[in-house]
């Protein structure tokens, strides 16, 4: 049994590494998430009789941070040998729903279409987004092929990665989530510079990309296009805030400008966010509801706790001996970083609403899910033999001066996963 666990754990685990920076921060923000749900799905009762709100969304996303915790540690165990393993068969896994999701004759009971699009599996007691872990699927084969592989520092060789990005990306879209396609965009392009790519051949591809944008815009849904549209006639005249299209965007800001600095008391947070009838408040909007109750100060801590797990994110890849870690936690890095921009920048009114979650704390069990699948990722990779940063401080010793002893630094794994 202990050489079974020695296979399948590795031999050598630590428990002294930064990924508990990540973890800390991972749970801050989804206890940050759970009440703020709780805020937001508020429902007065008359006295005696159990709040819906308290009996529903808040109880249920404590089970899909329990389900989360549980599949963070899940995956946080395992050697890196097995990990890698699991990383095309859990690729083709995610492709497999993705394209089922994209059948016609499926009927909606287990496919269920929500605003348009056809991205969620019904199970019965609880709705998966395939989409959600697809990004971590996409992750891990990313880092595989990268590891030992040079041809991607070629203009030419850049083609795999982005083939084995574009497949999943064009599934999604076809769903349609554009939110979700893309988010594997910058994290294609954070493993493909940390694998060692020219940043001349990177900076080339996102220029064509920018180019090809008007030749985009027309295949985009109607929904799509409107959004884009009202975002460019508010910004341009504020008058336009009261279009229907810009109703969601605005009543965030004003619920969010409603905490000021410090926020205001728990009552009168839940009175406000109930009354103003922000559609995905629970969800999308989550953020708006933060800063209605904490004010300019929550979002502060929220940033910073969000830093926290980025620096724990960091350390872990600057201090890995291996490629393949480095390259899925700068991936999974990438992912979350965007998902948050991407969702902030929207409550605020600099994007477009794509429906975008924000990781940890908005509700819903498949985003839940796979932001700790990340965490647990992150983990794995510093549970590992890490190298020092700097080299470690000398200390006086009574051994006699020896001039031919090397003094070398131990040296620094590069972030660039190659070949040694």
């Amino acid at each position: 049994m202990r050489e079974l666990a020695r296979t399948i754990i590795g031999p050598d685990v630590t428990l002294r590494h930064a990924g508990w920076l990540t973890l800390l921060a991972a749970l801050g923000l989804s206890l940050l998430g759970v009440y703020a749900i709780d805020v937001a799905m508020f429902v007065s009762q008359p006295e005696g009789v159990l709040p819906v709100h308290l009996a529903d969304r808040t109880l249920k996303q404590l089970l899909f941070l329990f389900v989360g915790v549980c599949a963070a540690a899940a995956i946080a165990l395992p050697s890196a040998r097995l990990v890698r393993f699991i990383a095309w068969p859990a690729a083709w896994i995610m492709l497999g729903f993705l394209v089922f999701l994209l059948i016609p004759f499926v009927p909606s009971e287990i496919v269920r279409p929500r605003n348009g699009a056809r991205a969620w599996i019904n199970f019965g007691s609880f709705d998966f987004q395939p989409a959600e872990v697809a990004k971590i699927a996409f992750v891990l084969v990313s880092a595989e092929y990268l590891r030992f592989r040079q041809n991607h520092r070629t203009i030419k060789g850049l083609l795999p990665p982005a083939i084995i990005a574009g497949v999943p990306i064009g599934l999604i879209i076809l769903q349609p989530d554009l939110g979700t396609a893309i988010l594997f965009v910058p994290a294609l392009f954070a493993m493909l510079l940390a694998a060692g790519s020219r940043i001349g051949h990177l900076a080339t591809v996102v220029l064509l990309a920018m180019l090809a944008a008007p030749i985009v815009y027309p295949i985009l849904k109607p929904h799509q296009k409107a959004r884009i549209v009202g975002l460019i006639k508010m910004v341009q005249d504020p008058t336009h805030g009261a279009d229907d299209i810009n109703y969601q965007s605005v009543t965030a800001q004003t619920l969010a400008g409603a905490g000021q600095f410090a926020g205001v008391p728990d009552a009168r947070a839940r009175v406000l966010v109930r009354y103003n009838r922000l559609p995905e408040r629970h969800n999308d909007m989550i953020l708006a509801v933060i800063m209605t109750r904490f004010g300019m100060l929550g979002a502060v801590g929220l940033f910073f706790l969000y830093a926290l797990w980025f620096a724990g994110a960091y350390l872990t890849a600057a201090r890995s001996q291996d490629a393949f870690g480095r390259l899925v936690v700068i991936g999974c890095s990438a992912v979350l970083g965007a998902q948050m921009f991407i969702n902030v920048s929207m409550t605020l009114g600099i994007l477009p609403i794509v429906g975008v979650t924000l990781p940890f704390v908005s509700y819903g069990g498949s985003s839940m899910l796979s932001v700790w699948l990340m965490t647990g990722l992150v983990l794995n990779v510093a549970m590992r033999p890490q190298v020092r940063l700097a080299r470690p401080a000398f200390e006086f010793d009574d051994r006699p001066y020896d001039p031919l002893a090397s003094t070398t630094p131990q040296r620094i794994a590069p972030l660039a996963g190659r070949r040694r």
